[in-house]
């Protein structure tokens, strides 16, 4: 527990996500979540946008492979993770922003239905026991550009 706060936000994606593989080895994808708040207004009799607020989200490792192979903008997703507040310069002003460091990403079922594929595990990942199926099936074959397949993130 890092004593930040933790937030859970709905919200559509705004763009593809970004992947990126660090000198260390550590792989992190990024994507933006805008969270519209809408009001019914009775004089016109309509739904309209009161406005949006736009987070700044990461995930790390296993998490970010399997957020590039599954989301895309526009998708409707729920994300839990920690909530940071960051400092910037900009024309020598200094500016606030904050993100979120994701520990959970999932797509909204509420306008869509998913299909879910288990990541394969590679290196020491428990078998099936004798005689029964694998209740996943099989896993997708990696997404273009991806390195090194999929790998699960090691249990803490």
């Amino acid at each position: 527990m890092t004593g930040l706060p933790e937030i859970t936000i709905v919200g559509t994606v705004v763009a593809d996500p970004e992947i990126r593989y660090l000198d260390s080895g550590a792989v992190v994808a990024n994507f933006t979540v805008a969270a519209n708040d809408r009001r019914f207004d009775r004089e016109r009799g309509e739904w309209v946008d009161a406005g949006a607020t736009f987070l700044r989200c990461s995930v790390w490792r296993q998490a970010a492979e399997n957020v590039v192979a599954s989301l895309t903008k526009g998708t409707r997703v729920l994300v839990t993770g920690v909530l940071r507040q960051r400092s910037y310069d900009k024309d020598g002003e200094k500016r606030y922003a904050f993100d979120v460091d994701a520990s959970e990403v999932a797509i909204s079922l509420r306008f869509a239905t998913a299909t879910v594929n288990k990541a394969t595990r590679t290196g020491g990942a428990p078998a099936a026991p004798a005689g029964q199926p694998d209740p996943w099936g099989s896993a997708p074959p990696a997404p273009a550009g991806a390195s090194g397949g999929l790998v699960e993130e090691p249990p803490f």
